[in-house]
């Protein structure tokens, strides 16, 4: 029997290891959605489709893309420029004759003649020049670009983070929703055996003339609102399904199997102060927040170099010629600095960058505040759940005693079967109760996770 069993735990693991080859090749939706509707679904391969396939991780790609595209813009300001020009032109401009033919190395004695000079015949001049501009100091901008550019890639990454642990809650909340519905669903159906029995019971005491009609009708009563409770189970099962897919960024109606009961679960929950100190140094808006902020900064040290000269040296090559085949090559070498005496709107890009610096840093200021009351409520919350699943998980040892009990005084005829009724009611609605509770309590510890920024992983939710 162990050899059979490892045996199947093998092959689960093997189909597990081809469907994850799968989706490792292509990316495509609808073989993830072929992989998942062959296989049982647990959680962490979930979360791994989903990271794959969501629209949102998707786009975080893409834009850590255009990062990366503007650093290499940034950086190629510090390049120089190469320009390659062909001009041709006619004209007998004196001045244009007389330097086209000084360029083209055709000037003559006779061309110092007065009238020469003065109504010089059209000239025709083909210029090739090749030219080259360098940035030695370019007053701090492709410095500030660089910079900000940089950051800009940062604040890609902690976005692609903070998106990541959002879509593993998602996941996380709508796996555990089509857990809780089919688990209600379950109760309700053993509900729904409990009411037939009941009827059945109560229909032959009435034949038996033992009890009346109105036994029989409130019978009959319970067991249609146990089967309206079974039919919104079953719909809710739809709807469950629905959130996980649209997670998983697969079509909306894509079948899914998953196997797994809400099970109990102990979570270590830190201190307040002390998930309060972690969120301020593992959430990613946070970081990102603190990203900005150095972003503004380097705006304003740029706006600032703008009052600094500006030192470039250039270089050019050029041949001149009356045709494409002979003509006179010449050079130019020089370096040249430029200060701006007066430029009107310096002032104004100065004090707008300071500006927003100040606004970067009321607002980090104010996301700080936010996580704190983010972490201090999501704890709340989850030791409310925490302590109401110990409250139900009594509630529901007492409902099947008091069951137990009105059935046999039910039986020896000393109480009607409204308390019956009224005790099957209590049981199924704690036993509804204790799956809520139990999936509250799951996704409050993962919204602890989440606000302290520490949702990286699944595992602590895995039996």
């Amino acid at each position: 029997m162990m050899m059979r069993a490892t045996i199947q735990r093998a092959k689960k693991a093997l189909s597990l290891l081809l469907t994850v080859a799968i989706l490792s090749a292509t990316s495509s939706g609808p073989v993830w959605a072929q992989a998942t509707a062959m296989n049982s679904l647990t959680l962490p391969v979930a979360v791994d489709i989903a990271l794959k396939t969501n629209p949102l991780v998707r786009a975080t790609s893409s834009g850590r893309e255009i990062a990366d595209a503007r650093l290499i813009e940034a950086r190629a300001s510090r390049w120089p420029v190469v320009q390659v020009s062909q001009n041709v032109t006619q004209g007998n401009n004196p001045v244009y004759v007389f330097g086209s033919l000084l360029e083209q190395a055709n000037f003559k004695a006779q061309n110092f003649d007065l009238n020469a000079l003065n109504n010089p015949s059209s000239l025709h001049n083909f210029r090739t020049s090749l030219s080259l501009r360098a940035p030695l100091f370019d007053q701090r901008q492709s410095r500030t670009r660089i910079a900000q550019a940089q950051l800009q890639q940062q604040q890609v990454d902690t976005s692609s983070n903070q998106v990541q642990q959002q879509v593993r809650f998602e996941v996380l909340r709508s796996y555990y929703a089509v857990l809780l519905a089919q688990a209600k669903k379950e109760v309700a159906i053993e509900a729904v055996k409990m009411a037939e029995a009941d009827v059945k019971r109560s229909r032959d005491r009435v034949d038996a003339g033992v009890s009346v009609t109105s036994d029989l009708l409130a019978a009959e009563v319970q067991l249609a609102e146990f089967r309206q409770q079974q039919i919104q189970a079953e719909g809710e099962i739809i709807t469950a399904t629905a959130a996980l897919n649209t997670a998983l960024g697969l079509p909306i109606s894509t079948p899914q199997q998953i196997s797994g009961v809400l099970l109990e679960k102990q979570f270590d929950l830190g201190e307040q102060d002390a998930l309060i100190r972690t969120a301020l140094q593992a959430r990613p808006d946070y970081s990102r927040a603190g990203l900005t902020l150095r972003e503004r900064e380097q705006q304003t040290f740029g706006a600032r170099g703008e009052m600094l000269p500006r030192v470039d040296v250039f270089t050019s090559v050029g041949v001149s010629a009356r045709s494409f085949v002979t003509g006179s090559t010449d050079y130019l070498v020089g370096a040249s600095v430029s200060f701006n005496l007066f430029d009107a709107g310096r002032k104004a890009r100065l004090s707008q960058a300071q500006a927003a610096e100040t606004i970067a840093t009321l607002e980090q200021e104010h996301l700080a505040n936010q996580i704190r009351f983010e972490v201090v409520k999501a704890r709340q919350q989850f030791i409310t759940a925490r302590e109401r699943l110990v409250v139900m998980q009594r509630v529901i040892s007492q409902a099947t005693e008091a069951l137990r009990i009105v059935q046999d005084r039910y039986h020896e005829g000393l109480t009607t079967i409204t308390e019956v009724l009224r005790a099957e009611t209590a049981l199924t609605q704690a036993r509804t109760n204790v799956l809520a509770a139990r999936y509250e309590h799951y996704i409050g510890y993962a919204n602890v996770l989440l606000a302290t920024g520490q949702l990286t992983d699944v595992q602590p939710f895995v039996s």
